[in-house]
């Protein structure tokens, strides 16, 4: 079964209102087995639109990506932000076919 993962891209406005959001949003994520990839970090915008900083979390699963997202944990960080940051945000199935040069 492929993993699912969250991509997002975020410019913080209000760095208080962002740490509330990181204070919590840890809870939902071990519940639903998430796990960060990419946190923040270098990066170059080689092509198209940027935000100050990337994320993505892995899931065990597509459908463990999306229950995260609609639990209660993760709506109650996302309301303690409360607009501290402007995000765009994906929730995707990951691919579990082959890959260039197999085979």
């Amino acid at each position: 079964m492929p993993k699912g993962y969250w991509i997002g891209r975020v410019d913080v406005r209000d760095a208080d209102a962002y740490k509330n959001y990181v204070a919590k949003n840890g809870i939902a994520f071990a519940e639903y087995g998430g796990r960060f990839l990419v946190r923040g970090g270098a990066f170059e915008a080689v092509k198209g639109a940027a935000r100050a900083r990337n994320v993505v979390i892995e899931f065990p699963s597509y459908q463990a990506a999306l229950d995260c997202w609609n639990s209660p944990a993760y709506q109650e960080a996302l309301a303690a932000q409360k607009g501290g940051a402007d995000v765009d945000l994906i929730v995707i199935e990951g691919y579990d076919g082959p890959q260039p040069g197999e085979g």
